[in-house]
């Protein structure tokens, strides 16, 4: 039975958990989800493992996919059914156990305090446990996509977000046309252009031995990102404000502080 307090705060929000192939983790983390907010959407991307069947039983709203479709398109699908449903806001994260679904109440009670933001889990600050060639990758993507958004972001491929209605409303829009890992990247840009800027609060990163192989790929994935952001820059004179803005420190909230009041950090955006 959840507490006045915690119903309070998860008042009209949705937990999103896009998932191909995450039959080890995923009933654990939803579990772990419920136990919060009863609005829990998963989208099985047509996994071949047996993911949706690790739902059975519990109370969720569960999407399916009869061809893969990345995970752009597993967000769009939730992301439709949520504002269907009058969300407030969205959480969304991984189902590869990545992200410790207790971290949700943080970032929630931070976009409580800060609902003109976009906020994001970042975990870059936490290098010792990040895979080395994936942090580099990261690093780069985040100059890229902080360029282009006008404003430093801590950790622009961190997938454990609250978009608030207006992103999601954008996003339904059509303003944010990417596909797969490229997608995720281009909502902050147009997030940003649009009003809404990002902000992070630190999360530790977690990398399960039983969960599969990230879908991410370093190369491949950073390379698609730079082009989609230099377009986007091409377009605006390679905005050379926003490259000044960009290489200011990210704000990032720390957790062990009061999240209700983030103001008072000295690295909050005014």
């Amino acid at each position: 039975m959840l507490s006045q307090t915690t119903e309070s705060l998860w008042n009209d929000v949705w937990c999103v958990i896009p998932a191909f192939n995450e039959a080890t983790t995923i009933r654990q983390l939803v579990e772990a989800l419920l136990e919060m907010c009863p609005r829990v959407i998963v989208v099985d991307d047509c996994s071949t493992d047996g993911t949706a069947q690790q739902l059975y039983g519990l109370p969720v709203k569960l999407l399916s996919h009869t061809t893969n479709k990345g995970k752009a398109a597993s967000l769009k699908n939730a992301f439709t059914y949520a504002a269907s449903q009058g969300a407030a806001a969205v959480i969304t994260m991984d189902g590869d156990g990545q992200h410790d679904p207790t971290d949700a109440k943080r970032l929630l009670a931070l976009w409580r305090a800060r609902p003109d933001h976009l906020i994001i889990g970042a975990r870059l600050h936490d290098q010792k446990h990040f895979p080395r060639a994936r942090y580099h990758a990261n690093r780069i993507a985040c100059f890229w996509i902080s360029w282009a958004a006008g404003h430093a972001i801590a950790d622009t491929q961190s997938g454990f977000r609250v978009y608030p209605a207006p992103v999601i409303e954008l996003i339904l829009r059509g303003k944010v046309k990417s596909s797969r890992f490229t997608f995720e990247s281009e909502v902050l840009i147009e997030a940003a252009r649009a009003g809404t800027r990002t902000l992070a609060i630190s999360i530790p990163g977690h990398y399960p031995r039983h969960a599969r192989p990230s879908h991410f790929r370093p190369v491949i994935d950073i390379t698609k990102i730079i082009l989609m952001v230099a377009s986007k820059l091409l377009q605006r004179g390679m905005s050379p404000l926003g490259l000044l803005n960009s290489l200011k420190p990210a704000p990032i909230i720390d957790p062990i502080q009061p999240a209700t009041k983030p103001d008072q950090q000295s690295s909050s955006p005014s």
